[in-house]
């Protein structure tokens, strides 16, 4: 079987993290894309600036296969994300959804296009992600949760049962979030914090329980 091949969207250590959470058997990563001038993460890989080096490149491509793409921007950043994603969409580009081999996908559960269950990952029965969501390393969301487009559940964060986060939001590393809370769009969740009640959209919060610190526009 041929690899397909797949192109990332960003170029700095995500970029990285999602390669090692690919089946070499079925991607290989041709190219590389970042707003800015910077060296590609992977020696083997060409990396192209912003929209015109991606517009140079797609008129060098073969097009005997289809490419995918994968979009490899994290941190809190949800909408540069959805954005970019979109944009690759426009562009002919499918966004699968990558489960690194030591992840765990409920059968039960629905994703939608673009989105990645990292290293030892899990989401559970009847969770709901959106598009472009990032479930990192070690996170996990548990049963009947609702996760919105461009969301980021950092590394080691764990949310608990029936809980709802809204579009771009972002869980920190190492937070925990309690049943039945809603986390509102946009709203940042602190390393470490623990959310004991619900988060307006675009607040952030830190500590233990969490509480507001920053309030966005």
């Amino acid at each position: 079987m041929t690899a397909s091949p797949l192109v990332i969207w960003g170029g700095t250590g995500h970029a990285r993290v999602i390669r090692d959470a690919l089946d070499a058997r079925h991607w290989r990563v041709v190219a590389v894309f970042d707003r800015r001038e910077i060296p590609s993460p992977f020696e083997d890989v060409p990396l192209f600036v912003g929209t015109d080096g991606f517009a140079r490149w797609i008129q060098t491509s073969p097009t005997s296969q289809t490419t995918a793409a994968c979009v490899a921007i994290g941190g809190a950043d949800g909408r540069s994300r959805l954005d970019t994603a979109n944009f690759l969409h426009s562009q002919g580009l499918p966004l699968p959804t990558i489960v690194h081999r030591t992840g765990f996908v409920a059968a039960t559960a629905i994703h939608g296009d673009g989105c990645q269950v990292l290293a030892q990952a899990a989401v559970c029965a009847n969770a709901r992600l959106g598009h472009s969501v990032i479930i990192n390393t070690a996170a996990s969301v548990d049963h009947d949760c609702v996760i919105g487009d461009g969301v980021h559940i950092a590394p080691g964060a764990r949310v608990a049962g029936e809980v709802v986060i809204e579009e771009c939001a972002f869980v920190g590393t190492g937070a925990v979030v309690l049943p039945r809370v809603r986390i509102g769009a946009g709203a940042i969740v602190g390393a470490g914090a623990v959310v004991t009640k619900d988060v307006p959209a675009r607040v952030t919060v830190a500590g233990n329980p969490a509480r507001p610190i920053r309030v966005g526009t």
